[in-house]
């Protein structure tokens, strides 16, 4: 790696870890110039505009990490209802990556800028439809191999897990602790048996 995209992939990184617990719209470039110790030029080297870079966090450094946690344990899943659970017991329990108190970065991004912003909105668009394809395969598999009832819709249940996660995410933001977590998890296993 170059020492330009070092420096660029430090910055989205921590321009990341700020807007994840300050919010995009109340974080500045100067306050992103403070956390990465870069000058403005080499700020503007690398982007454009604040708004250049917040879609690049959302394709280089959410993505993978999307990709990482969200896909690849679902990828090849012989049994959907234990690994879709296991996933979710990790992403929420886990997860250094994820603060209770800071709630999803994707649907804090979603809620904060698609309505503002049409790239935002197709960048954010592509990420959750990473998810939830991968979810609806998942599914899908269980039903070709036979764990899964054969009358399940995989795209509701995509939509019902997914929803279900990142309303749980705010529930744990909104009070700043796991405990709600605790509930979510009891139902989800409940709900998942169904499709069983």
């Amino acid at each position: 790696m170059t020492k330009a995209s070092s420096t660029r992939l430090m910055i989205l990184q921590k321009a990341f870890e700020l807007i994840y617990t300050k919010g995009y719209q109340t974080t500045s470039i100067d306050d992103i110039i403070a956390t990465t110790q870069v000058t403005k030029g080499a700020f503007y080297y690398h982007f454009k505009h604040k708004d250049e870079m917040g879609v690049a966090i959302i394709e280089e450094v959410l993505k993978p990490t999307m990709q990482e946690f969200f896909v690849e344990p679902l990828r090849n899943s012989m049994n959907p209802v234990k690994d879709i659970y296991a996933m979710m017991k990790h992403l929420l329990y886990d997860q250094a990556f994820l603060k209770v108190e800071y709630g999803c970065p994707a649907a804090n991004l979603t809620q904060e800028m698609t309505p503002w912003n049409k790239k935002f909105s197709e960048a954010l668009g592509d990420l959750v439809s990473q998810w939830q394809v991968n979810l609806e395969a998942c599914i899908r598999n269980g039903i070709r191999n036979g764990n899964i009832r054969k009358d399940i819709n995989p795209e509701r249940v995509a939509f019902f897990i997914m929803s279900g996660y990142w309303g749980i995410r705010n529930f744990g933001k909104l009070y700043n602790d796991s405990a709600c977590y605790q509930s979510y998890l009891k139902e989800l296993k409940f709900y998942l048996k169904q499709l069983e």
